[in-house]
């Protein structure tokens, strides 16, 4: 039967013919998700150029030997007779003058006077592109237009943007004029002509990376501070002891994985890792072998092998549709090169979703390890970074809790008082993220270790209370607003009946602290994401504990004045603590101000308020002197709170 193109391949190819009607000297760029089949688009378009006009030559670039080889293959199979050939030192081939040339940019740029006349340049992987003209694809190009000023460029990619300098088709240099044709990732799987990836949820830790530590140049983490984040023999086998465990599973075991790491060094650990818990492993590198490193991928590709560690290689380029578990066993910063990495287990292992489903894999599993979901968002709908230009109009973002845009620098919500996260790659555990991979995903029910309330002031508005889920390594937050008024407090009362099973719901928040143990206790929720953002859309409620029992934390925290002196311990002065508790000792009673709930409010000489003018208040919320050293975490949080804000129960 016939080879026919999808209909969204055909659809992209004539949007290229479109463009070039209206804007004939224009350089158009294709999206299409990893999986989605570029190579077919390549072919096609080669094949019709030269049907349109038997004189046109064309040269296809990429930067990576499996996509010469893979490209040429499919044009031989669309055209058994193509006049093709290959120009790459890695294939060891120069074909310099066929009419229709698939090279490797490393070989060519040095050759563009003895390629000669061009009259389409098509680029692979466009994302590879870089903006600098002195670079080998800025010389290849200037060299061909010194030959023919009206060479035609396009752009074919699965990520339309670079490491750190936004959209291909943005600034005053970009190559690409516009994207003519992009279909979603979403789109595919939903289609069918994709495989969903999945996540899940992970047990308790055992161990901790901190993610702050790693240090940034040119857009993404130094490999030096990769290394040392993440080649830990304790970090490493908490994590392969991870992966395995999903692995193994009775319910969908997974028989092809694909683990990026944080160095070459790591990769072989890894590697070692798996090996010694009884399942193959190879490891692929730079340093690797060229004829190593095919028979590697083809067992991998034949299922004579279960998995393959690699750092920085097969990122792009790899076409192994039976990969169904993905391990990202190292940060990235580069929104593209997260794409990349996800989309490697995308494909299907047949012509349909129903018989990849047949041949055994319905989705493939995503485990981070490197906070990445979190940083970039779902795969789906990832945050884009743009390259500062100075004036301009400002970026916004928006509150999660109430949907004001506000503008993107502000740490809370000037509205409703939502406190954004300050560093969220720090401290996360070294067990997958439960973060979903996808916007759309159904995600298991995640198990609640613990939860919390926190009682929420704003200045000048009503407070609130903020409820943590702790789930494994990953807290998830709701506001509840038994104070106010409207829809926020017909919410609330709405969240009190379904948990405690009658109507009589509080009207402050002490009221509430003080009830909470009518609560039924929080086993599981399930998370859906809002953007960057991830709201709680359902939970499995159970009984209500008995007495002391509680998994909740909504216990008297110890006196403000205790507080102060624990975080002068921690922070390594004892003598301060020794020093203010004594002077908390020796406090006058004038030093106190009454409040109308009878709290007690610690003030400076002088600064007394009548009680009637002082708004209630808990006594961990006072005014205290000296301030709270900023450098040290209370105990029993070990975040960077504002601990005027945000104490909890």
């Amino acid at each position: 039967m016939a080879f026919q193109l999808r209909y969204y391949q055909r659809d992209a190819i004539n949007a290229v013919y479109d463009y070039w009607t209206k804007k004939p000297d224009g350089n158009p760029l294709i999206v299409i998700p990893t999986g989605g089949g570029k190579s077919p688009v390549l072919g096609t378009i080669t094949e019709e150029m030269i049907g349109f006009e038997p004189q046109t030559r064309i040269v296809m670039a990429t930067h990576v030997s499996e996509l010469i080889e893979q490209n040429y293959a499919e044009l031989m199979g669309l055209w058994p007779f193509a006049p093709a050939g290959i120009f790459s030192a890695g294939l060891r081939r120069r074909d310099a003058h066929s009419q229709i040339i698939f090279g490797g940019i490393q070989t060519m740029w040095r050759h563009a006077d003895r390629i000669g006349h061009v009259d389409l340049l098509i680029i692979d992987e466009a994302h590879m592109l870089p903006p600098d003209a002195e670079t080998m694809y800025g010389k290849f190009i200037a060299a061909l237009k010194r030959i023919n000023p009206r060479l035609l460029i396009l752009g074919l990619t699965a990520t339309p943007y670079r490491t750190n300098s936004g959209m291909l088709t943005d600034g005053d240099d970009a190559m690409f004029d516009a994207i003519v044709y992009e279909i979603s990732i979403r789109e595919l799987i939903e289609k069918g002509f994709l495989c969903p990836l999945v996540s899940k949820a992970t047990a308790t830790a055992k161990t901790m990376v901190d993610l702050s530590k790693l240090r940034r140049a040119g857009g993404e983490f130094t490999d030096k501070s990769l290394k040392a984040v993440f080649d830990k023999s304790e970090v490493t086998e908490a994590a392969v002891d991870e992966i395995i465990g999903f692995a193994s599973s009775n319910e969908r075991p997974r028989k092809s994985w694909l683990l990026f790491c944080a160095g070459v060094e790591h990769a072989l650990h890894v590697r070692d890792a798996i090996r010694a818990r009884g399942y193959s492993s190879e490891t692929i590198h730079g340093g690797t072998d060229k004829g190593e490193r095919t028979d590697i991928l083809e067992a991998l590709k034949a299922g004579k092998l279960t998995s393959v560690t690699n750092f920085g290689v097969l990122t792009t380029g790899t076409n192994i549709k039976r990969i169904d578990l993905i391990a990202l066993l190292r940060a990235t910063d580069s929104t593209q090169l997260y794409v990349q990495m996800c989309g490697r287990g995308t494909r299907l292992l047949g012509d349909t979703i129903e018989e990849s489903i047949r041949n055994g894999k319905e989705d493939c599993l995503v485990l981070d390890f490197g906070g990445n979901v979190r940083r970039h968002g779902p795969i789906d709908c990832v945050q884009i970074k743009k390259p500062g230009k100075g004036a301009g109009e400002a970026p916004v973002k928006e509150c999660p809790q109430c949907h004001s845009l506000i503008f993107a620098g502000l740490s809370e919500c000037p509205d409703c008082g939502h406190k954004f996260e300050r560093d969220p790659e720090k401290n996360i555990k070294q067990t997958a993220d439960v973060t979903p991979i996808m916007s759309t995903s159904k995600p298991d029910w995640v198990p609640v270790k613990r939860r919390t309330f926190f009682r929420h002031d704003k200045p000048g508005g009503t407070p609130s209370i903020r409820v943590e889920y702790l789930c494994g390594s990953v807290s998830h937050k709701e506001w509840i607003c038994p104070e106010h008024q409207g829809f926020a407090r017909v919410k609330f009362e709405k969240w009190w009946r379904q948990h405690t099973g009658n109507d009589n719901a509080p009207f402050s928040i002490q009221e509430t602290f003080d009830r909470a143990k009518e609560c039924r206790e929080t086993n599981e929720i399930m998370i859906k994401a809002n953007g960057k953002h991830w709201e709680i859309v359902a939970r499995k409620l159970g009984e209500i504990a008995p007495e002391g029992e509680s998994k909740s934390s909504d216990s008297v925290m110890p006196p403000r004045d205790e507080m102060i002196a624990l975080n002068y311990q921690l922070n390594g002065k004892p003598e301060r603590a020794a020093e203010h508790r004594a002077a908390v000792a020796a406090r006058k009673p004038w030093q106190t101000a009454p409040v109308a709930n009878d709290n007690s409010r610690a003030v400076m000489p002088g600064h007394v308020k009548p009680a009637a003018t002082v708004r209630a208040t808990a006594p961990w919320n006072a005014q205290i002197t000296p301030p709270l050293p900023k450098t040290s975490l209370a105990p029993w949080d070990k975040r960077d709170l504002d601990l005027d804000d945000d104490i909890p129960f």
